[in-house]
């Protein structure tokens, strides 16, 4: 069956606000010469009308500067250019300002903090007459920094500080909130993402705005809506909002704002914890939406949800384009959402109404005890998806290149490949992946034509659950909080899983110092969230295990760990389907590029992006790589993107797909580039930290530009 207005969206509570719904709203003249904002604007477009570089004369791009900051490791930052600065944030959480054209620093700041953490994406910046600010994030503590000088604002909060979870519940008060991602300025507020935990305890998901001036909270919105509140009725557990179990429903990937109306459009995650539902039966709202909201008050518009009760971990991975479309003549302001099952949803975005069909269709029930997964889940019409669904594999999309395909076969032949198929004891095959089709470096646009680019990923992952057992009370106190806490990802026998992502924590005292461990469980990196919330005699006794006994205080008199609630079934963890070279065991492509006409749901081209090199050299074809960062697109005519594991950086023809000039990188960027003029030369820069995908580390951000 297909949605009816009523049954996708609440009321349009906001048509007053335009010149009646059903015009076409007037929007003044955009200037994309500049590249001010996360993604080079608030639509979160990734465009630019900066011509100097051209397809004609690309390939005569060379190195302009680079800069090599104090650390090194994975940078996921979109670097934002002020006038004649570069403001981006290194590998190691220091903020620094770069002269634009020389890459020469003007100013850095955080040496002085304890920075482990996972990576930040960006800045944020704000100007009133000379007040000029930087707004970035360490652990939970958001920073103002006079942009000119890189001090911090003492007027600012506490000391040019404030904690994100002064906004949230005093229950989160201890729990991990951080923020990955620019926050988004409006007015005089910063509306800012969070990334939590997403496990049981996880801290609530709300929106929240501060005063950029005071650091005071503005507005918040309770995306696990509060009694009274519109929503409230999607959750059988009437105590969701306040509960010690049930947390997210989070907007991690950043936000568009239309600058033009005011409205804000929050994609959210799921709601926690992942995999098994059963103490949040119900569709969960707000998690998995799209949600319109004014900004200056944080009043809900409009919402659509793109997965009913989550159990997949299908987060909204990248802010939404904010774009123009023609539809029967007529230009319609469009929003375009992307998301991890590699599906494009289409809106008006003045009422929300879909613009391509979307039905409701039937989808596998659960077998676990205590869960109830939701009938029907939303599919697009159109666009098709940009990835291979799970449903389309059969024993003939096998990787050709893996040695062991009988097995592998046998793997497939037995996971259970439908569509939205609930966790289960038997494995289910999710493809797209957990990482998903789309990622957060998000998606390109040419903001004016209706046409979307967009890169994916086509890594298969399984997701299996078993039944949990409990923590035996014949452990140490150090094994049953490993077992807790730390199992999912590392392991019972702590070997991890490597080929996916998650260190091996066997010999870590010859690896790594216990001080920088302890600080790591508290802060969190890269894909580990922090633990601030362990108890100081567990996390103890946690070391004193992963260490061998080598933790200096004495242990032995810890009490127990008291007994909590068990859940039914534990996540057996995030496993990759691999061959036996550990390279994807579905047939390529592994990594695409795509260019999608909103205005028809057509594709216009779709290519392989990045290589496998070890086939590469033995003269295989273009497999397409994992990737992980998103394109720049010009008005005229080019896409650039790095994101790829092989690490290069490469120019494409955005009307036909065909590279035009490809680079090899110091290390491989996993970021979105940025373009940007200075004394008229036009400059492309990226940051390249390596690190991801097992790649070696870099520590370098450079900058491109034509030769003289």
């Amino acid at each position: 069956m297909r949605f009816t207005l009523r049954a996708v969206l609440s009321v349009c509570l906001f048509c007053t606000l335009l010149v009646g719904c059903e015009k076409t709203l007037e929007t003044k003249t955009k200037d994309y010469t500049k590249w001010t904002s996360y993604l080079g604007g608030n639509d979160r477009n990734h465009y630019s009308t900066l011509s100097q570089i051209s397809p004609k004369n690309v390939t005569r791009l060379k190195l302009a500067w680079s800069y090599a900051a104090p650390d090194s490791g994975q940078m996921q930052m979109s670097p934002i250019i002020i006038d004649t600065l570069l403001y981006g944030v290194t590998a190691g959480l220091r903020a620094v300002a770069l002269n634009a054209a020389t890459g020469k620093e003007v100013w850095r700041f955080g040496d002085s903090l304890k920075l482990p953490g996972s990576s930040r994406r960006g800045v944020a910046y704000w100007e009133k007459n000379k007040d000029r600010r930087i707004f970035y994030t360490v652990g939970s503590d958001l920073y103002a920094l006079n942009a000119l000088t890189g001090t911090a604002i003492p007027s600012f909060g506490q000391g040019g500080k404030i904690d994100l979870r002064s906004g949230l519940p005093a229950s989160a008060k201890d729990k991990f909130v951080v923020s990955n991602t620019p926050g988004t300025i409006f007015e005089d507020f910063i509306i800012m993402p969070l990334r939590l935990s997403e496990s049981e305890g996880a801290a609530p998901g709300d929106l929240m705005a501060f005063n950029v001036i005071t650091g005071a909270v503005a507005w918040v919105f309770h995306t696990i809506p509060h009694p009274g509140e519109p929503g409230y009725e999607t959750w059988e557990n009437k105590e969701a909002y306040k509960s010690e179990v049930i947390g997210g429903a989070n907007n991690w990937a950043g936000m568009s704002l239309d600058d033009d109306t005011g409205i804000l459009y929050v994609p959210t995650g799921s709601a926690a914890p992942d995999f098994y539902g059963g103490d949040r039966k119900g569709s969960n709202l707000y998690a998995n939406c799209l949600l319109a909201l004014e900004a200056k008050t944080g009043k809900l518009l409009w919402h659509f949800q793109f997965t009913h009760h989550d159990l997949w971990d299908r987060d909204l991975p990248a802010p939404p384009n904010l774009i123009t479309i023609t539809r029967n003549g007529k230009r319609i302001p469009a929003v375009a959402q992307v998301t991890k099952q590699g599906y494009v949803y289409v809106f008006d975005r003045r009422t929300g109404k879909p613009l391509f069909d979307i039905e409701e269709r039937p989808v596998p029930p659960s077998d676990l005890e205590g869960e109830q997964a939701w009938p029907t889940q939303p599919f697009p019409v159109k666009p098709k998806p940009f990835a291979r669904q799970s449903s389309d594999l059969g024993p003939d999309d096998i990787s050709p290149y893996a040695k062991n395909r009988d097995s592998l076969k046998e793997i497939l032949a037995k996971a259970d490949k439908h569509i939205y198929a609930p966790p289960s004891l038997d494995p289910v095959l999710i493809f797209p992946g957990f990482d998903g089709a789309a990622e957060w470096g998000g998606t390109g646009a040419d903001p004016e034509d209706g046409i979307i680019y967009v890169n994916s990923n086509e890594m298969a992952w399984f997701l299996q659950m078993e039944k949990n057992e409990g923590v035996s009370p014949s452990l140490s106190l150090g094994e049953q909080t490993y077992q807790n806490y730390c199992i999912v990802c590392h392991q019972k026998d702590r070997n991890g899983l490597v080929a996916s992502g998650y260190p091996s924590l066997i010999d870590l005292k010859n690896r790594i110092k216990i001080e920088d461990v302890a600080l790591l469980l508290k802060t969190g990196k890269g894909m580990m969230p922090g633990f601030p919330q362990i108890p100081k005699q567990e996390k103890e006794a946690l070391l004193q295990f992963l260490y061998d006994g080598e933790l200096k205080q004495s242990v032995a008199d810890l009490k127990p760990l008291e007994e909590k609630a068990v859940k039914p079934y534990n996540f057996k963890g995030y496993n990759k389907f691999l061959d036996s070279n550990g390279l994807p065991a579905i047939s390529p492509p592994w990594g695409t590029m795509h260019a999608i006409d909103l205005n028809t749901g057509e594709y216009i081209w779709s290519v392989a992006l990045g290589e496998t090199l070890s086939l590469k050299e033995k003269g295989f074809p273009t497999t397409g790589s994992e990737n992980y960062g998103g394109p720049v697109i010009t008005a005229n005519g080019l896409l650039f993107i790095a994101a790829t594991k092989d690490g290069y950086f490469r120019a494409f023809d955005k009307h036909t797909g065909k590279i035009l000039w490809e680079y090899k990188l110091p290390a491989p960027a996993f970021a979105t580039p940025a373009t940007y003029e200075v004394k008229g030369k036009q400059y492309i820069a990226l940051a390249c930290g390596g690190e991801k995908l097992g790649t070696e580390k870099g520590n370098q951000i450079i900058a491109f530009a034509l030769e003289e």
